[in-house]
């Protein structure tokens, strides 16, 4: 998947596949991470965030969708 990179300190870059809802998230302190049935809206809501870490915090970690680390 391609993903690009954000300013954020905790997160180095983030990708999203439309059609089967796949959020792609790769960290700074290594791993990456897809998260699955991740609304559209989520993922732009990530993107404009003035902290993508908080947002990611608050609206992908804490609500607990399903994911698995690829890397």
């Amino acid at each position: 998947m391609k993903r690009k990179s954000v300013n954020s300190s905790n997160l180095f870059s983030i990708g999203y596949d439309e059609s089967f809802m796949i959020l792609e998230i790769e960290f700074k302190e290594g791993g990456i991470y897809q998260y699955f049935n991740v609304p559209k809206s989520v993922y732009l809501g990530l993107w404009k965030a003035s902290s993508h870490g908080k947002y990611f915090d608050r609206h992908i970690k804490k609500a607990n969708y399903s994911q698995k680390k690829v890397r």
